[in-house]
């Protein structure tokens, strides 16, 4: 047997409240009402708790309404019947009042249901007033915690689509300007030697090939990842560290020697760990293609038994990077992914020439 949810709990309550706030009121106007003007007196009573019970089914959608009726009606049916401690119809109003509005809004009508409340101090003894008057207060409170929950979780919600937005907008920078950087050098390498060394620049071509296919297939990863409901293909696989190899081959064909070390025990990372690595290794070869005018880059992965280290340094004889180099995207998604896990990343000029990158992730971080 399943239990109900929140929103049919809801719909019940949507409906058993007014009709059951009516029958109470109209109840206890035929039980209390005066021995003078009877008839009259009684006839009034019922009506107005019949109203206050009708106006509660606007209590969700016109709450304001709701609330005016329920304080109007609850002071006339008080002034009718001044047995009548609790004003029962602004206990239920004010709750969802306070859900829908803000503070600003609903403390003036706390205010004034607080107001009709206190007014039992002059025709019941003070700890019944006293007790209608600390209901009043929890019903609001309840509704006003309720709405700051909602807004919590909506807050919460647009800062998870904006982190995820930030981070698909760094992957797509990565895929992109890695890509196009290695395509521009092969194919700049294959017109140079086009007539002289025509299988050179076959292999080049080729290798563009290659480049493209891999970027198009991170692409449609990262497509599948913000459309989900969408059939795009077959994926590729998630970029991890084992695949540094197959990230250096572009490269080298477009004339840049890439050196691969790995140092330590290779253990398992997590999922965030490698994929980090990954890129900030990808990031920091594709500033080496495109500012760096170097022959030579040297990747090193160190194992440390806490934290990954991962290194690149190349031998570029360029000045140092402009600062619009060295602040830019790349270098800026590269240091957002280092401290979104926890880590340090250095990066500039080496003193005797060149540029190193160095990332140090540490293993517990969070994927």
């Amino acid at each position: 047997m399943r239990r109900p949810t929140g929103r049919q709990i809801q719909r019940w309550a949507d409906l058993v409240v007014p009709w059951l706030t009516a029958v109470v009121l109209v109840l206890t106007a035929v039980q209390e009402s005066p021995a003078s003007g009877e008839g009259f007196a009684v006839a009034l009573a019922v009506g107005l708790g019949i109203a206050q019970g009708a106006a509660l089914g606007w209590r969700r959608l016109h709450p304001e309404r709701a609330m005016a009726v329920a304080l109007v009606g609850g002071l006339a049916y008080q002034a009718i019947i001044p047995e009548i401690v609790l004003p029962i119809a602004g206990l239920f109003a004010i709750g969802p009042l306070a859900t829908i509005r803000p503070p600003r809004l609903s403390l003036i009508w706390l205010g004034a249901l607080a107001a009709l409340a206190a007014s039992n101090f002059a025709t019941a003894p003070a700890g019944d007033a006293l007790f209608a008057l600390t209901l009043t207060v929890v019903a609001w409170s309840l509704g006003e915690a309720s709405r700051s929950r909602r807004v919590a979780i909506g807050e919460e919600a647009r800062r998870a689509v904006s982190e995820e937005q930030a981070r698909l907008a760094r992957e797509l920078h990565d895929v992109i300007a890695h890509s196009v950087s290695v395509i521009v050098v092969q194919a700049s390498a294959a017109d140079d030697v086009f007539e002289a060394r025509p299988e050179q620049a076959r292999a080049a071509i080729r290798s563009i090939e290659a480049s493209g296919r891999d970027a198009l297939l991170e692409l449609r990863r990262l497509l599948r990842g913000m459309r989900a409901d969408d059939d795009l293909g077959t994926t590729a696989p998630q970029p991890r560290l084992d695949r540094i190899e197959k990230l250096a081959v572009p490269i080298r064909a477009g004339g840049l020697e890439v050196v691969v070390r790995t140092e330590g025990d290779r253990s398992a990372l997590p999922a965030g760990v490698d994929l980090s690595a990954y890129r900030i290794v990808q990031e920091a070869l594709t500033n080496t293609l495109r500012h760096a005018h170097a022959t030579r880059a040297e990747v090193v992965v160190r194992y440390e038994p806490d934290e990954l280290e991962v290194e690149v340094v190349d031998d570029g004889r360029a000045p140092a990077p402009s600062s619009a180099t060295v602040s830019g995207q790349g270098l800026m998604g590269m240091r957002e992914r280092t401290a979104l896990l926890g880590g340090t990343l250095e990066a500039g000029p080496r003193p005797g020439g060149g540029y190193r990158v160095l990332a140090r992730l540490p293993l517990g971080a969070t994927p």
